[in-house]
């Protein structure tokens, strides 16, 4: 009876384990394949009695739809071309920094660093008048340039962040081994430091494309027209005279054509994201 006690508590503690996996799971991944399910059906079977969970005819047309109805093809366009400018740019200057403030000592340093990371911490709303003074000032108010110049406000900050944990973590040993070899300051970040804090720039980069390709508030405070115009925005101006004469089910098949690159970024970087998530967690 005393070895059958443990046994019986581990089985427990398994079960109760993968049952809270399960539910978490459920929870998780339930919202996006509802958006799936809404994007295959019609306006009508969508607030039809009762709930189907599995559509009986799929409406895949919903999904061409949503290009023929407006140039929502040139809005892909644009949010790759913001979020990709946003994340190149945080990750050029983040690098710089992230190597200035990590390695070399100078006056105001450990200042100017909480000041960046202390940026983060004010919402959108709150700069968004004095960007917009800022933006139409410079000339960039409805312009591809003048979004990725507002985003890096927030990723730049986050991204000099996360590569200077990285670059604090590498022994400065090597670079001085470099500078013995007569290697310059610069060369021996590109040569030393970026093959080895290449998990952080996939991290901090991935993690600033999100956040670029999803902002909604700046993108549609600092554009008015199509030429400029992101799928937040886009799918957020559907036509409808009421909440239940939107066409929700070209809005969940734009939902899903959204989210689809995200995922296909994560899976291709999935091993540099944890290696990026969990580098300095452990040290041997």
């Amino acid at each position: 009876m005393n070895f059958e006690l443990p046994k019986l508590r581990f089985f427990a503690g398994r079960i109760v384990f993968w049952f809270g996996l399960g539910v978490l799971l459920f929870y998780l991944l339930f919202p996006f394949y509802w958006a799936i399910v809404s994007s295959l059906k019609t306006s009508n079977q969508l607030f039809a009695t009762p709930i189907s969970y599995i559509p009986q005819t799929p409406q895949w047309s919903n999904y061409a739809s949503i290009f023929t109805t407006q140039p929502f093809g040139r809005f892909l366009l644009n949010s790759f071309l913001v979020a990709g400018g946003t994340t190149l740019l945080s990750l050029l200057f983040g690098v710089f920094a992230a190597y200035a403030i990590g390695r070399f000592e100078f006056r105001g340093r450990q200042p100017i660093y909480y000041a960046m990371l202390a940026v983060t911490m004010f919402p959108s709303i709150s700069v968004l008048g004095g960007l917009f003074v800022l933006i139409r000032g410079l000339g960039l108010y409805d312009t591809i340039p003048g979004l990725i110049f507002t985003y890096m406000l927030f990723t730049l900050p986050f991204t000099i962040w996360v590569l200077t944990s990285f670059v604090r973590e590498i022994p400065s040993e090597l670079e001085e081994a470099a500078f013995i070899d007569g290697a310059t300051p610069f060369q021996a970040l590109h040569k030393v430091l970026l093959p080895m804090i290449a998990p952080g720039l996939v991290t901090a980069g991935l993690l600033a494309f999100i956040q670029a390709w999803n902002e909604f508030l700046f993108a549609l405070t600092f554009t008015v027209n199509e030429n400029s115009r992101t799928v937040p925005v886009a799918i957020a101006l559907f036509s409808g005279t009421s909440s239940f004469e939107l066409p929700w089910n070209l809005i969940m098949a734009a939902s899903v054509v959204v989210t689809v690159p995200l995922l296909v970024l994560v899976l291709i970087f999935q091993q540099r994201i944890v290696a990026g998530l969990t580098a300095g967690a452990v040290k041997g």
